[in-house]
């Protein structure tokens, strides 16, 4: 009997590679992001390519009824979700002063409220069946603060912390909670959150960079080994390791700098 895997913001970047991933290994799907359209294509294109059951939900997550009606559909379609991907999210680059509020709240509404909500709906069904697995998407950005995107940076160290902490609730119960930690990938991610302007987006070889189905392949491969905190490529294991070491004003500095426009 084939699993079905809910995946969240699955209508572009490393989403929509989770999906690609997860079809390609058998898994039936539920397809959420706000972009119908592009759902309801890629639903059509994984189904007819690897045979499997694509179910489309289209909700803005941000909002708290969406989180709520979403786990109602797809407990009266009969669905069971056997694999919880918390993917969903979006940062923006500006210094916290001059930072759009809307922009703010509607991120930490997505990346912090949604996947803590969306972890609360699908975990205890899990638990009832002793079985199930949940990975969240967060960033290298999780193991430092983020001068020039300061709430995005907060938003993904909370992921962390959340998801290590429920891993540890549910290890004995038959549940595994993965994070991924993706660096910078070949997305949609770096234009839509205004990093264009930023040092780090400036320095970085196109080509060098990983894409985003690389980063899901990753991140479908950790899971299934039940890694409780999966980041991705060598330069980055080191960075996050070395994040630990560094005297925390120093750390402030250097990602400021990393970080300054220009």
């Amino acid at each position: 009997m084939s699993s079905t895997a809910l995946i969240t913001g699955a209508s572009s970047g490393i989403g929509l590679e989770l999906a690609k991933v997860f079809a390609h290994h058998q898994h039936n799907l539920i397809l959420v992001a706000r972009s119908e359209d592009k759902l309801q294509a890629l639903s059509q294109e994984l189904s007819q390519t690897h045979g499997v059951k694509v179910t489309v939900l289209s909700h803005d997550l941000t909002n708290k009824s969406a989180r709520q009606t979403l786990f109602d559909q797809v407990q009266q379609q009969g669905l069971t979700v056997d694999v919880l991907v918390n993917n969903a999210g979006y940062g923006d680059y500006n210094e916290f002063a001059n930072s759009d509020w809307d922009k703010l709240e509607g991120m930490i509404l997505l990346n912090v409220l949604a996947t803590t909500h969306l972890t609360r709906l699908f975990l205890p069904p899990m638990l009832n069946r002793k079985a199930g697995k949940i990975l969240n998407v967060s960033s290298t950005a999780a193991f430092q603060p983020g001068p020039m995107m300061a709430v995005y940076f907060a938003t993904k160290a909370y992921v962390l912390s959340f998801s290590e902490a429920i891993a540890a609730e549910t290890e004995d119960q038959g549940i595994t909670v993965s994070t991924l930690c993706p660096g910078p990938t070949q997305s949609e991610f770096i234009g839509k959150s205004n990093m264009d302007h930023a040092g780090l987006a400036n320095s970085m070889t196109i080509d060098k960079i990983p894409t985003a189905a690389e980063v899901a392949k990753f991140g479908y491969e950790a899971l299934q080994k039940g890694e409780v905190v999966a980041v991705h490529g060598l330069s980055n294991k080191l960075m996050a390791f070395s994040t630990r070491l560094a005297p925390r004003g120093l750390l402030r500095k250097g990602v400021k700098q990393l970080m300054a426009s220009n």
